[in-house]
């Protein structure tokens, strides 16, 4: 018996805001939306997939997990205690995916890091939760 990673729970004011913006980061499909909570598959659904089908235990294991944003009241006031970590392939350009974010709302966040030694970059996105961006890998 194994558990699957099933989804990343993101606390936030606006939950379509937030869900719309990293479907857009991420190049990710909007597979559920209510009120207060809307789901966000990072690189979207297998082509063909049919939520009333159940899927083989193998590859439902393999599926990546997906993000949901949910309602609360309160604000963002300190430093996240769990991020996400993004790396663009080594034949994408790093720089130009940071940029892409920035223009799309995120902002830079410095958490203590020197980024000429330690190799990735600290964003945030619109409701500064905070992100990093590695460096470029093929694995």
């Amino acid at each position: 018996m194994k558990l699957r990673w099933y989804t990343v729970v993101i606390d936030c004011l606006d939950p379509h805001a937030q869900a719309r913006w990293w479907a857009g980061a991420l190049d990710g499909q909007i597979v559920y939306e209510a009120d207060d909570e809307v789901v966000v598959i990072p690189g979207g659904l297998p082509e063909g997939y049919d939520h009333t089908v159940p899927i083989p235990a193998e590859q439902w294991h393999r599926q990546q997990p997906g993000l949901v944003f949910v309602t609360v009241p309160e604000g963002k006031e300190v430093k996240n205690r769990l991020h996400l970590d993004l790396a663009p392939h080594t034949e994408d350009d790093r720089e130009a995916q940071i940029r892409r974010l920035l223009d799309s709302g995120a902002t830079r966040v410095d958490v203590g890091q020197d980024e000429q030694q330690v190799g990735w970059t600290v964003l945030a996105d619109p409701e500064g939760n905070e992100f990093c961006v590695l460096s470029s890998r093929s694995t």
